[in-house]
């Protein structure tokens, strides 16, 4: 049955904050780095309530492109404003807990796996993931293609034909999952050390801890903004 009927609903007044939020970005020249007005501020300029203008900026934050720094202001993370529309994050916020069901019931077993069935090649492989991660961390990225490399090592290493298909099958709903996770303020160290923490386990052929060490990690990927958000709060 078609979709295209399904009730209207008129755009919520903090995505209309959203947009002057990044005009007023755009036509500044504002930088990474540079304030934005404070919320009483902007709430009087754009004649709007304070909450409005309050859940717009929880919006930019768990899109990673602003810093709410308490008692400080609000900075740029990024040279601009480009919000990734409110429906798309509705719809990952929506399917993100079962991507993260499964990534534990997933992981955690293959972890254990590759602690019993890991070769030399296996590990290598892990290690070079992690080189890569925390050269990207160091550069200031969020270590997301070393996680890739590293989560993807782990699965070749438990040597489970069937168990790697059902992960590639999910493979961009786990990316999506990776990305809003590494995009969480100090996520990335925390997780390369947990990263470490799994191959310390695999390495030594102890797949309990091997388990529980991937569960821990999963469970801290689970942890991010996106899903304590209400799109409904203000509208």
């Amino acid at each position: 049955m078609t979709d295209a009927l399904r009730p209207m609903t008129r755009q919520r007044l903090y995505e209309q904050v959203l947009e002057r939020l990044r005009q007023y970005v755009t036509e500044g020249g504002l930088r990474a780095g540079d304030r934005l007005p404070p919320e009483r501020d902007l709430a009087q300029r754009l004649g709007v309530s304070r909450a409005s203008v309050k859940q717009a900026i929880v919006v930019l934050e768990v899109q990673g492109l602003v810093e709410a720094r308490h008692g400080g202001g609000t900075y740029l993370v990024r040279d601009s404003l480009d919000v990734e529309p409110v429906e798309r994050m509705v719809e990952r916020r929506r399917r993100l807990p079962d991507v993260l069901e499964a990534r534990e019931a997933l992981e955690t077993k293959l972890a254990e796996l590759a602690a019993e069935r890991r070769t030399e090649d296996d590990l290598s492989a892990m290690r070079a993931a992690l080189d890569v991660m925390a050269e990207e961390i160091e550069r200031g990225g969020h270590g997301i293609e070393g996680d890739r490399l590293f989560h993807g090592a782990v699965t070749a290493a438990a040597h489970s034909s069937l168990l790697a298909e059902f992960m590639r099958s999910i493979a961009d709903q786990i990316a999506e999952s990776r990305t809003e996770s590494l995009r969480q303020p100090g996520r990335p160290g925390r997780s390369l050390a947990q990263h470490r923490a799994i191959l310390d386990a695999i390495t030594a052929g102890e797949p309990r801890q091997a388990a529980t060490a991937m569960r821990r990690h999963v469970r801290t990927v689970a942890k991010v903004r996106l899903l304590d958000w209400d799109p409904e709060e203000t509208r």
